[in-house]
């Protein structure tokens, strides 16, 4: 892209007439396509792509720029109907779909924003893990390690990559288990999660509709704000400088904060630390609704798979079955498996448990653990061994998937690295709907951790 990492800078260039909308464009389209590029882009969008350039370098030159996101190129993880293209969703079972006819809502919103659609990212297949691996489209390489290829997290992986790489400043992922998150987490990333009625989700392809939603990948926390008021159809504004935050960060004991890699462990602990020389509220303590959750899943099963299948449902009884990767099917078959008590117990227990975390953290309170338990581990070993990867995968999705049951808010921020150099992220995440309150916590949170 440029030297500018984030979408302030990116403003800040345009405004001083330092960067060109089109420079800019031409930059991303060209790394977009650059060795090695090609397990990160599924599609390119040149035309359009400088279309909506062009028009960005008219506004910022006349004067009548629409705001800071005005010319900031973007990608889009290729769920999104993008008017004129195939929504592969990575698989090859749908490289021969037609085309759609409209912009998905969530895209037509950044748009009006004068941001610049560059293309579209590689994912999981039909975003069904965690790790990021595509049989068909290949694996985007994890950037922070230059001798083994490591996984970069998913199902977002392309779109964290694409970031991680500066290709562009901003990539939007969808996250039902954890699909933003872990993949910030694995590439050093901000990853936004809000609460799953936040955004309009038509035109983007479902995996499990109760608990899908939407998000950026960025690299501050300002970014994913400047996202979320264009999305909710405000206008874009750029937070410079964070309140103090008067929240209190809770530490649960429990299942999140077990079995963490020793790097995972000591990067967590030492940001903890800096927060609270920095003045922040943090409290250890025990937060059932945690662990409850994960027994759930342990004894009867996730919604995921359940409502996963019933998106499916034709696939599964369909000869092009064959042509998804077997571990996606292995998958799908489970839920599918799944006994109707199974099925019921999940949703039934799902309002009450949401309410559960709603009673035990107050308005100001935010959860604070690691996002995931491990640094991204070696490609290798999970494509020789499916009983790894399909271990590996839980294990990357532990912390997550209870948040996305419990519809918990949540912003992904980098925390250090561990021995290697790897990346580790912690999550700060409030009960449902406290989206507003959670963004401008991360704000002073990430500040904090970089003060």
């Amino acid at each position: 892209m440029t030297d500018a990492r984030g979408i302030a800078a990116l403003a800040e260039g345009y405004a001083q007439g330092r960067l060109d909308p089109v420079d800019v464009a031409r930059q991303a389209l060209d790394q977009a396509r650059a060795p090695g590029m090609d397990t990160v882009f599924i599609s390119l969008m040149e035309a359009r792509a400088l279309d909506e350039a062009r028009a960005s370098q008219a506004r910022w030159r006349e004067g009548r720029a629409l705001g800071p996101l005005d010319g900031v190129p973007l990608a889009w993880k290729d769920l999104f109907d993008m008017a004129g293209t195939v929504t592969t969703c990575a698989s090859d079972t749908r490289r021969q779909a037609s085309p759609a006819t409209l912009d998905a809502p969530s895209v037509r919103a950044l748009a009006a924003t004068g941001m610049v659609s560059v293309g579209k990212t590689n994912l999981s297949e039909f975003a069904f893990s965690g790790l990021g691996i595509n049989l068909h489209f290949g694996t985007p390489p994890n950037p922070h390690d230059a001798g083994v290829a490591r996984i970069p997290g998913g199902s977002s992986s392309g779109s964290a990559v694409a970031v991680a790489r500066q290709i562009v400043p901003c990539a939007m992922g969808t996250d039902t288990s954890g699909s933003i998150r872990v993949p910030a987490a694995l590439n050093g990333l901000v990853g936004w999660k809000p609460s799953s009625a936040r955004y309009d989700q038509r035109g983007v392809f479902p995996l499990a509709p109760s608990l899908d939603s939407i998000g950026p990948l960025v690299h501050a926390v300002a970014d994913a704000c400047l996202i979320d008021d264009a999305l909710l159809g405000r206008a874009p504004v750029l937070r410079t400088r964070p309140d103090r935050a008067a929240g209190r960060l809770v530490i649960p004991s429990g299942i999140v904060m077990g079995e963490l890699e020793p790097g995972v462990a000591a990067a967590f602990e030492t940001a903890a630390e800096r927060l609270a020389r920095q003045g922040f509220a943090i409290e250890h303590r025990t937060v059932p609704v945690l662990d409850l959750t994960h027994h759930l899943f342990a004894t009867f099963g996730t919604l995921v798979g359940v409502e996963a299948v019933q998106v499916h449902r034709e696939l599964l009884d369909s000869p092009a079955l064959a042509r998804v990767d077997a571990r996606i099917v292995q998958r799908l078959r489970l839920g599918q498996a799944m006994p109707a008590q199974n099925r019921q117990a999940l949703r039934d227990n799902r309002p009450r448990l949401i309410a559960a975390m709603a009673a035990a953290l107050a308005p100001d309170e935010a959860l604070l653990f690691p996002t995931v338990p491990m640094v991204a581990p070696p490609i290798a070993a999970l494509d020789a061994d499916p009983a790894w990867f399909a271990q590996c995968n839980a294990r990357v999705l532990r912390n997550t998937m209870i948040g996305s049951y419990l519809d918990m808010p949540t912003l992904a921020l980098p925390c250090g690295t561990d021995g290697a150099g790897l990346p580790v992220g912690l999550s700060l995440a409030m009960a449902t709907g406290r989206d507003e309150a959670l963004l401008a916590l991360g704000l002073a949170v990430e500040h904090g951790l970089t003060a």
